[in-house]
């Protein structure tokens, strides 16, 4: 054996070569903010390409046109995940890293689904009674408008893909992927990361108001808690989808 060979001693790896190869703090947040200009791009160049396609001049005016229909909406969303795809994979790449094992993409145990979905249904019951409490609509007035606008238009499985397949799987692989795979091996670790992956994740609907996005800063929480005890992204991608598809499905045939 080579191990007890004193012409070839074992391998010994410097701490350098020991140490996970993981962007820290700065490195996660400034490509962070590549991935999300990436995932930004390609949502809007969704637009512009079907509003070239309709031969619109090549405006603000033209962008916002289209940008409203829910057809458009839907691609946009849609779009995005392949560009934040490949910015993360860059990312990853550069560090010589396991992209699987990077965002932690091994499946959960049925157990931590299962107390995951509880504990999501949980946290979306009680923001849905105090909504009530409040005389609150349970969902943003714009999204209601959207989401019946597409069903009416035939676009409710385009939208239905893009907010419970889409959005879920792009959303996580920044936030829960690879935002928190860097912060939580930072100074930030565990608790700053999920603290502050759930916050830039809020930060990313501001379409909203203050009372939702305090709603989605509660779920980004669960989720992060989720993420670091499951060890899997997968699981929080999978309720993010549970979550959106619940959501759509209600707004767009149940809800009144």
């Amino acid at each position: 054996m080579d191990s007890l060979n004193p012409d070839h001693p074992p391998l010994t790896l410097t701490p350098a070569e020991q140490a996970p190869r993981v962007w820290k703090f700065w490195g996660t947040a400034l490509w962070g903010l590549f991935v999300f200009v990436a995932m930004f791009v390609g949502q809007i160049g969704a637009v512009v390409l079907l509003a070239a396609q309709r031969g619109l001049p090549m405006d603000l005016a033209s962008v916002q046109l289209v940008g409203h229909e829910p057809q458009t909406l839907a691609l946009s969303v849609i779009m995005g995940l392949p560009a934040t795809l490949i910015a993360v994979w860059l990312a990853i790449r550069i560090k010589k890293a396991s992209f699987v094992d990077y965002l932690a993409l091994h499946w959960p145990s049925w157990k931590q689904l299962l107390l995951g979905a509880v504990g999501l249904i949980l946290i979306v019951l009680v923001w849905e009674t105090m909504s009530r409490a409040l005389g609150r609509e349970a969902t943003p007035g714009f999204m209601t408008d959207l989401l019946k606008s597409g069903r009416d238009k035939g676009a409710a499985l385009l939208l239905l893909f893009a907010f419970s397949v889409a959005a879920p799987m792009s959303e996580e692989i920044l936030a829960r992927g690879f935002l928190y795979r860097g912060w939580s091996a930072s100074f930030l670790r565990v608790p700053g990361a999920i603290l502050l992956s759930s916050l830039v994740w809020t930060i990313v609907h501001l379409q909203y108001d203050m009372y939702f996005l305090a709603e989605v800063f509660t779920i980004g929480l669960w989720f992060g808690y989720m993420r670091y005890r499951a060890g899997s992204l997968w699981l929080t991608i999978i309720l993010h989808a549970l979550n959106n598809l619940t959501a759509v499905v209600l707004t767009m045939w149940l809800g009144s």
